[in-house]
């Protein structure tokens, strides 16, 4: 087909009851991601070569089931002769491969149009009828519990609502669920949104969106700081109703001064302090609307206490930082305010976010397993007062000087786990050379908890808090960060022997 041809037959490729027949798709990755945009392609009639480097039995079988086929090589930095043969006429490329792939360079070489899942999706958004109302999160940290929130809230105000995207359900699982909903809430990954916003009929417009932070992250990925900002900010981009800010985070602001969003949208922030209008937050220990109501320059809608939040282990300041952005984005698809604190007495966190393990003899052990950069390390330390620090892994290009400064005086101790300790052993030289540091030279998966939480119980008092908030990913020792949580919960218990403490079960 000829160039300008199949640049008109892909930008009108906007339904999923579009002529999807026979068009060659290459699908670089076969994780969760990868095989959910195969099988979709499949489905449509598409001609799939799904490529990758490696495969597990499972997937390669099921791709075999639903007429994929399959290419797996363990060096991709060429393509393949098999690929270059099948003749690709669309890339869709999974979260997993960087920008500067050698796959991705030689599609622009030979000006291979590339999506990825979420435009997939998002084209595709009509399969069920009347397409969903799309809420789009992203943030450096914070991603998860702000999707879960939200979509909890839609729900119990009686809209079908689901959290998908990068929270674990593929989107395009969600748009091909044949109950169909009203409201998508979307956590987008930087990898994710990297590719949005590209390609003609592909721009998507949110109902509401929000960028929760930005800190320096995944910069190995993207290449510089600049790009992973970009990255989030793509985000707020042609933004229905309101695009959601933390106005703690000047460049979250900055994101969407800089969006070109649909007339009317508005700008509504978040923050810990008192509000303005339009805006949510706190005053004398009061979650305050004053963003979503008639009078909101002389009047606020209350939305619960820091009291109530911390009888059900919520009261973190990121973690409010987070019900106050679920907050705004659910109010502004029309929940209610007290369906907003009906469910805050209920929610509960998931595993391995500032969880409590276990409480005894006066020390505290709390896994924050998915505190896997710095941003939301800092966001765990700063809420606890004394502290023995369990920390390291893979650091993905972030720097830790500054964390390590800024926590130096709330350390008892700490405790260095993982490949790249160098930078955080320097950081301690240079702004807590009195500390006491420990390093766990353990390199086999089931000796590294063990041998931190013995070190740690024989450092902290009374008072203490011994907390797993690693600054870094997990996959130099552990197959992913619930592994690392869940193996620091199981040395603590065996560590400490015997029954735990009354408090120990109260979930906060």
């Amino acid at each position: 087909m000829p160039a300008g041809a199949l640049a008109d037959r892909l930008a009108s490729l906007t339904s999923w009851h579009a002529d999807w027949s026979g068009l060659r798709v290459a699908v670089l990755g076969l994780g969760v991601t990868g095989f959910s945009v195969a099988d979709t392609l499949v489905e449509l009639g598409a001609r799939v070569l799904v490529v990758t480097s490696s495969a597990d039995d499972e997937r390669s079988m099921l791709l075999k089931v639903i007429g994929a086929d399959l290419l797996e090589q363990a060096d991709l930095s060429t393509p393949p002769v098999r690929l270059v043969e099948f003749d690709p006429e669309l890339i869709v490329v999974s979260p997993g491969f960087p920008p500067d792939h050698g796959l991705l360079a030689w599609a622009a070489d030979h000006g291979l149009a590339v999506w990825g899942d979420v435009e997939l999706a998002w084209r595709l958004r009509d399969k069920m009828g009347d397409p969903a109302d799309w809420i789009m999160v992203t943030g450096t940290n914070g991603k998860t519990t702000t999707v879960q929130l939200t979509a909890t809230m839609l729900a119990a105000s009686g809209l079908r609502a689901a959290p998908c995207g990068n929270i674990g359900v593929p989107v395009l699982d969600a748009i091909r669920d044949p109950q169909g909903f009203d409201v998508l809430v979307v956590e987008l990954s930087s990898f994710q949104l990297h590719w949005v916003n590209r390609n003609p009929g592909g721009e998507l417009s949110p109902y509401s969106s929000v960028c929760l932070n930005v800190a320096d992250d995944h910069i190995d990925w993207h290449g510089s700081i600049e790009a992973y900002h970009a990255a989030k900010a793509a985000v707020y981009e042609n933004t229905r109703v309101a695009c959601v800010y933390n106005r703690a985070d000047p460049a979250t602001e900055a994101m969407v001064r800089n969006a070109d969003v649909v007339e009317g949208a508005r700008a509504i922030s978040f923050g810990l302090d008192i509000p303005g209008p339009s805006d949510l937050g706190i005053v004398d220990g009061i979650l305050c609307d004053r963003a979503f109501l008639e009078d909101r320059h002389r009047s606020a809608i209350e939305l619960t206490t820091i009291d109530e939040l911390d009888k059900a282990g919520l009261a973190a300041p990121h973690i409010v930082a987070n019900i106050l952005a679920a907050s705004a984005l659910a109010r502004s698809r029309g929940v209610d305010a007290r369906v907003i604190h009906d469910v805050l007495a209920t929610f509960r966190l998931d595993a391995h976010r500032i969880e409590v393990v276990r409480v005894e003899g006066g020390v505290r052990w709390i896994d924050d397993s998915k505190a896997t950069n710095p941003h939301a390390a800092d966001a765990s330390l700063r809420a606890f007062e004394s502290v023995v620090w369990v920390a390291g892994g893979l650091l993905k290009g972030t720097d830790v000087d500054e964390l390590v400064a800024r926590h130096a005086a709330r350390l008892r101790a700490a405790i260095l786990i993982g490949r790249d300790r160098d930078a955080l052993r320097a950081a301690f030289a240079r702004h807590a050379p009195d500390l006491p540091l420990y390093e766990v030279e353990a390199n086999e998966t089931k000796e590294v908890m063990p041998t931190a939480v013995k070190l740690a119980g024989e450092v902290a008092q009374a008072g203490d808090t011994v907390l797993l908030a690693p600054a870094a990913a997990s996959w130099d020792q552990f197959t992913d960060y619930a592994e690392r949580g869940r193996l620091f919960a199981a040395a603590v218990h065996e560590f400490l022997g015997g029954e735990a403490d009354d408090e120990s079960a109260s979930g906060h």
